[in-house]
């Protein structure tokens, strides 16, 4: 047996928060009842700047029950820096570490099954969903497309993961030493290299409050895990810039063509070739590379990916 606490990111999760943790408790019983896992396993709730009552939320569930502990963000520093500050601190003493959204659309008691899985010799566990009928057409394109993309830039993914996952400590222990700001982590974790293995369940619509992704933040977070994972981009840069040269020899001769039977004014030859298509290379160019330059420019800094502002132990 080994210690499991259970990560939980939360903003703006007031409404959910209780029924929350009253079912993951519950499922650390039954598998401290099983011999599972040791009988001080806890749950860690991260409040990620939270503007409602989560953090008062998360006070009163620690008074009634110890093995409940919370951290706070002094601000909203986004969810992946909530996983991997809730990881940072569980691996000081847990063996087992699961992280799992609050709002529980992914299956919470498949943790018993990620569990199992971990004894049996595996290091990551992932929750694959294993359909998307909840969603709307458009997201589930969107998704599929999503990641058919990242594998032809050849990130590898986990189709329908997120970031609900068991990790041990020493996979933890090794995530911890990527030390980029801008971290990726489900693209990240692939790379890793320990024993793995997969839990399959279906998601759930949200118990109570909103999605905290919407459409505009789900592309920012499809392109944040584009540039971090691959340099594929730029190098597509070079693919269009070879693209539009051909491209322009063809227009070249076709308006020289044209230019020769009189179907031409004065000037249309040279806009024809400069113009479109330089032009828009040139602006498609800059926005990939002033990208990554950015990036660079943040990773050099070396600021602190959160600030924690108190601790519930």
């Amino acid at each position: 047996m080994g210690k499991l606490t259970i990560v939980v990111p939360a903003f703006n999760e007031e409404a959910v928060l209780p029924s929350t943790i009253a079912t993951l408790t519950k499922i650390e019983h039954d598998l401290i009842e099983q011999n599972q896992i040791a009988e001080n396993s806890d749950i860690l709730v991260v409040d990620d700047g939270s503007a409602d009552g989560t953090w008062a939320a998360i006070e009163e569930q620690h008074r009634q029950q110890p093995s409940v502990k919370g951290l706070k963000f002094s601000r909203n520093f986004g969810h992946q820096n909530a996983l991997l500050a809730g990881m940072q601190e569980a691996v000081k003493s847990a063996e087992m570490i699961v992280t799992i959204d609050a709002d529980l659309q992914d299956d919470p008691n498949a943790i018993i099954e990620m569990v199992k899985d971990y004894h049996e010799g595996a290091d990551i566990v992932y929750g694959v969903r294993n359909n998307r009928e909840s969603d709307t057409w458009f997201k589930r394109t969107t998704a599929n497309g999503f990641y058919k993309f990242l594998n032809l830039l050849g990130v590898r993914l986990i189709v329908n993961h997120a970031d609900f996952r068991l990790m041990s400590q020493k996979a933890v222990v090794t995530l911890m030493q990527y030390q980029e700001r801008n971290m990726f982590i489900r693209g990240v974790i692939p790379m890793l290299g320990f024993k793995t293995a997969k839990v399959y369940y279906k998601r759930t619509p949200r118990m109570a409050g909103d999605s905290k992704y919407p459409l505009k933040k789900m592309l920012a977070f499809a392109w944040e895990g584009i540039t971090s994972l691959t340099i594929a981009p730029v190098r597509l840069i070079l693919v269009l810039g070879i693209l539009a040269f051909i491209t322009g020899i063809c227009m070249m001769f076709y308006a020289l063509f044209a230019k020769c039977f009189g179907a031409t004014v004065h000037g249309w030859t040279s806009l024809m070739i400069s113009i479109w298509i330089v032009g828009g290379l040139q602006m498609i160019s800059l926005g990939v590379v002033g990208e990554y330059i950015g990036k660079v420019t943040t990773e050099v800094k070396h600021r602190p990916r959160f600030t924690i502002e108190k601790v519930l132990e």
